[in-house]
């Protein structure tokens, strides 16, 4: 084009060389264009930028604000000057065959990147978006948006490889089926973290918001991101962990989001009896423990089956071991049965017992076993320590110990 040449008639004009003016030529060619393309970038960024911020507020939906925050007019302002550039440099360049050939599979490679860069700010924006409607807040949106940007930088380093070395689809495709040894070595732990994305996603194994414990990694907390490699978990103490995506389907972890979408949650927990402040009791012992209003009608009504029961069966109670007897640990876990089920805190609608376990050296299990209504972790907690607070006080009232090692101070009287 004769709008190139300027230049080249000037300098030829005043006496320069063809070469020389060649030359010369080109470099304020490019000079120009780079001018040019710089003021259509500034230009473009005003007026898309601007644009992008008049619709966000004039629209209700936010997904437009979301892609003010991550930059999209900014990537797209800058596709205009480099199409500029990719349809005047070549011309700018007719005369050097070998650079042309060079600059076009440079500026190509350049707007595929902007390209990616682009579409990964609006998949972003829709991630962002979609995590501030309650349907998708507990859901893993950064594997999601990760898991397709991989996908299409798989598609762009293809088209920029085939494009560069001008290959075809068929003979890349035989080459990295030959090194694809050495790309699963490498690539490992992004292929596990995008199976491992999937099969959490598929599956509903973990959200965010979920409470996990994961003592391999010492992690106990609650989920905050997930993404295509990492989970994020910020426990208790305030601390974060860091753990691997594919780890939630190679290793073992516990999700608590059963028991806080439960009616209630579980207490669990034991005494340790002595065994041998366990006995029988005589008639007049179980008129004292009468006087305990939670087992009063219990211990008229066993008492008088087992006088029955005695009676029809000429039992010769001259010793307590012969027939049916009450002791004084079972009417003990029938106090703390009564205790739990009556306990403000209890859910009544689900499992409570008390009940033994097998017997240690170092006593008799008594198990307490119910579910509060308060899930809240301190509530939950106050209502556990008000019940065993009062299960340790009332040992002694039916005469039996709790069982505990001895201290050094123990050990030196005796």
């Amino acid at each position: 084009m004769e709008l190139f040449n300027w230049a080249y008639k000037l300098l030829t004009g005043i006496g320069l060389g063809h070469v020389t003016a060649i030359y010369i030529n080109l470099v304020i060619n490019l000079i120009i264009i780079g001018i040019i393309a710089y003021v259509i970038d500034k230009i473009a960024k005003r007026v898309f930028i601007l644009g992008f911020i008049i619709l966000a507020r004039s629209t209700k939906t936010s997904f437009d604000d979301f892609l003010v925050r991550n930059k999209t007019s900014k990537f797209i302002a800058h596709l205009i000057p480099l199409y500029f550039i990719y349809k005047t440099v070549p011309v700018a360049l007719k005369d050097f065959t070998y650079w042309e050939y060079i600059f076009s599979k440079g500026i190509t490679t350049f707007i595929i990147l902007i390209s990616l860069w682009t579409a990964r700010s609006i998949f972003n924006a829709f991630g962002d978006y979609l995590k501030q409607k309650p349907d998708y807040n507990d859901k893993p949106i950064d594997s999601y948006v990760q898991v397709v940007m991989l996908i299409l930088w798989i598609f762009g380093v293809i088209s920029i490889i085939l494009m560069l070395f001008d290959i075809k689809m068929d003979k890349l495709l035989a080459t990295f089926g030959a090194i694809s040894a050495v790309i699963i070595i490498v690539f490992k732990d992004t292929i596990l973290g995008v199976v491992a994305s999937i099969q959490v996603t598929v599956n509903d194994i973990v959200r965010i918001g979920d409470w996990i414990t994961i003592e391999k990694f010492g992690a106990d907390g609650d989920v905050i991101e997930i993404n295509l490699a990492t989970v994020k978990v910020k426990n208790f103490d305030n601390t974060t962990t860091t753990i691997p995506t594919y780890s939630l389907i190679s290793d073992s972890f516990k999700n608590w989001r059963g028991m806080q979408s439960s009616p209630g949650r579980r207490i669990k927990r034991h005494i340790l009896i002595k065994a041998n402040t366990v006995r029988f009791l005589h008639k007049e012992e179980l008129a004292d423990l009468k006087k305990i209003h939670l087992v009063s009608a219990y211990i008229d009504q066993r008492q008088h089956d087992i006088d029955r029961y005695n009676e029809q069966n000429g039992i010769d109670k001259s010793l307590s071991i012969n027939g049916r007897n009450l002791t004084n640990l079972g009417i003990f876990r029938k106090y703390i049965n009564n205790y739990i089920e009556t306990h403000p805190g209890a859910n009544k609608e689900m499992t409570i017992m008390c009940r033994h376990l097998q017997p240690t050296e170092k006593g008799i299990p008594i198990e307490i076993y119910l579910f509060t209504s308060d899930k809240r972790w301190i509530n939950h907690e106050y209502i556990m320590a008000d019940i065993f607070d009062h299960i340790i006080a009332s040992v002694a009232y039916f005469d039996l110990e709790i069982f505990e090692l001895p201290s050094g101070k123990g050990y030196i009287d005796a």
